[in-house]
């Protein structure tokens, strides 16, 4: 199935076609960035870039679009009859997906001519900041059980319509849920699905003994009842202890699930008179708009919970409503060779970094993650060498590393796509749900507490700070000029 290339910005269009008719198209290269961690956390979890490979190998214009764009009165039709046979045809180098990453690093490295990459820009950004935003969230939240039960992402109902709730749950999934509610989602992208019942199927009953043994003849092995209908302590779960012990007597178990009422206290009372009944494998679910810090909180109390059900604030963001990752020109081509470019401004935090670049991550002998640095791609680095990691946006912080102080490095970019056409096999979803855990364990937890997480350090090489430097000086020097022409 192609991808519509209507899928971007109308601006992009707009410069596309300028460049078309200016013959202003030379090689360019693009870097996708964030500036902050969401969340004021510690990291994100990069998110997206499989299924961004999909849709640029599939982006087209149709005969409909063509006719559409037509009807605007605004495009040429040399340019219109162009559009027609339109392909991506640039190289994308990026992160592997479900990398851990920080402020400021190329997550994503597009090289193609400067109307293929404009093109893109919205498609791309869309495709990874809320994926990126939403996997990230979720694993916060699995990182605050502290491995108390597992969550479950019932976000479908609340998601920001029908595609947004799609990507949620697979976001999800690569932050560490175990399952969806979306069953369309479960489908196309294999997630295991899990649900029983609402508040509806019991109250459409005489009673909640009814219902739930009902419900345990159909799904024998998926007993998982809703107690909070009327009375959580009183019928709700007296109920389910009866047909608890009656599918106990036929080598079965139960579960109980909580959606509403003061968490801690119903758990402990819960868990007591399930113990007490005989009924010790019986589980306990909650759900109810959980945030990590009503887990936190929960885990905190000694809770009993053995899965969390988790919607609204997994799905949406919670209070955050988006990544704010953006896509800058890096380096443009002269003459056959290619020069860096620097977007300056008046903040030096949003002052770009320059140039075609490689990130390499460093770690420890026992595998932890050290610290990143941000090089020019044309920079090899070697073993047993001390590297002057410089601070981002101070010119005089810096420290070294010492080729004793680490064991190993890793670049982080890596070319996924050429002249258009993916060069990777696509992931399995679960693989990359391993693997991003797998990398997220190399970080110490001081860089992935709720709270004021420790800053993880990403820096700039001697060249990449100095090549930053000299570009920002003669910016500055060429804007001091036209100031003095103004004033004569």
């Amino acid at each position: 199935m192609n991808t519509s290339a209507l899928i971007t910005d109308f601006y992009e269009l707009t410069m596309m076609q300028g460049y078309y008719l200016e013959h202003h198209d030379s090689r360019a290269v693009f870097d996708m960035f964030y500036r902050n961690n969401p969340f004021q956390g510690g990291y994100t979890i990069f998110t997206g870039v499989e299924e961004l490979l999909d849709k640029l190998s599939s982006l087209s214009f149709s005969a409909d679009d063509i006719d559409y764009l037509s009807s605007l009165n605004m495009f040429d039709k040399g340019f219109l009859e162009y559009l027609r046979t339109y392909r991506f045809h640039g190289d994308v180098y990026a992160f592997d997906e479900g990398t851990p990453a920080f402020p400021g690093e190329p997550l994503i490295r597009v090289e193609s001519d400067l109307m293929d990459a404009q093109l893109i820009e919205s498609l791309l950004l869309n495709s990874v900041n809320f994926q990126t935003l939403i996997a990230t969230k979720a694993s916060r939240m699995v990182l605050a059980t502290k491995g108390h039960g597992s969550i479950m992402e019932f976000g479908l109902r609340r998601a920001q319509g029908e595609n947004g709730a799609h990507s949620a749950s697979r976001a999800s999934f690569i932050g560490g849920t175990v399952s969806t509610s979306n069953t369309y989602a479960g489908k196309i992208y294999g997630i295991p699905v899990s649900g029983t019942m609402a508040h509806s199927w019991i109250m459409s009953y005489p009673s909640e003994e009814e219902a739930f043994r009902k419900f345990t003849e159909i799904y024998p092995d998926n007993g998982i009842l809703l107690i909070d209908t009327y009375d959580t302590l009183g019928s709700g779960i007296e109920a389910a202890i009866k047909i608890g012990l009656e599918m106990k007597a036929k080598g079965k178990s139960i579960g109980v699930r909580i959606d509403s009422g003061a968490l801690s206290s119903l758990t402990k009372a819960i868990r007591a008179k399930l113990d007490a009944a005989g009924l010790e494998d019986a589980k306990i679910c909650v759900s109810n708009d959980i945030t990590e810090d009503i887990i936190k909180s929960l885990i905190s109390d000694g809770a009993p919970i053995d899965s969390w059900g988790i919607g609204t604030h997994l799905v949406t963001g919670g209070s955050q409503a988006s990544l704010n990752g953006v896509y800058k020109l890096a380096a443009k081509e002269e003459d056959g060779v290619f020069k860096p470019c620097l977007k300056v401004s008046s903040s030096y935090e949003k002052t770009t970094n320059p140039g075609i670049k490689q990130v390499y991550r460093f770690f420890d002998r026992n595998g932890g993650a050290l610290a990143d640095l941000i090089t020019l791609s044309d920079e090899k680095l070697e073993s047993g060498r001390n590297y002057t990691f410089y601070h981002p946006f101070s010119t005089a912080d810096f420290f070294v590393m010492k080729k004793n102080a680490y064991a190993s490095f890793k670049p982080l970019l890596t070319k996924k796509m050429e002249n258009g056409k993916r060069i990777t096999p696509s992931r399995d979803l679960k693989e990359i749900q391993n693997t991003s855990a797998e990398l997220l364990s190399a970080f110490d937890k001081s860089y992935k507490r709720q709270i004021n997480p420790h800053i993880y350090k990403v820096s700039l090489s001697e060249k990449l700070r100095s090549l930053k430097t000299e570009l920002l000086v003669e910016a500055r020097r060429k804007e001091s000029e036209v100031r003095d022409e103004a004033d004569v």
